[in-house]
């Protein structure tokens, strides 16, 4: 698979599962929102106030994956955090179309509470039944 195939499952999956390391060495996972994926990564945001926003800080390395239900087809994307400032950037975020639940708590605690991360570096691996026992994997980079 090539990489513009890989953005474009992203770019259509609704949810990702994130998979970080707590400060004791826990791993934890959630569901979450994929904001946008190109070839320099994958934007997703959180809150200040959220565990997740903390173990990120203390260890930047993640993995995302996403799930093509219809293709049975599987994309895990390791890669580093690196958290995105720029005001403009969150005001988009928040106007964007699905992103309406935003605001309300934007309005109450404002702009700094909205954290904002992309994943650069990005390494991903595909997984369906047709290759699930073949290693070492390719990896797909962007």
């Amino acid at each position: 698979m090539d990489k513009k195939t890989v953005l474009e499952i992203i770019n259509k999956s609704p949810v990702m599962q994130l998979a970080t390391v707590d400060s004791e060495g826990r791993p934890h996972t959630r569901g979450m929102m994929p904001y946008s994926a190109d070839e320099t990564g994958i934007v997703f945001h959180t809150g200040s106030f959220k565990p997740l926003y903390k173990e990120i800080l203390n260890n930047q390395n993640l993995e995302v994956s996403f799930f093509d239900q219809a293709k049975m087809l599987q994309i895990r994307v390791s890669g580093v955090a690196k958290e995105i400032t720029d005001q403009a950037f969150k005001e988009k975020i928040v106007s964007t179309p699905g992103r309406e639940f935003l605001k309300p708590w934007i309005e109450r605690q404002g702009y700094d509470m909205l954290k904002v991360f992309k994943i650069e570096n990005c390494r991903a691996v595909i997984w369906t039944m047709a290759t699930n026992f073949e290693y070492p994997q390719k990896e797909v980079v962007f």
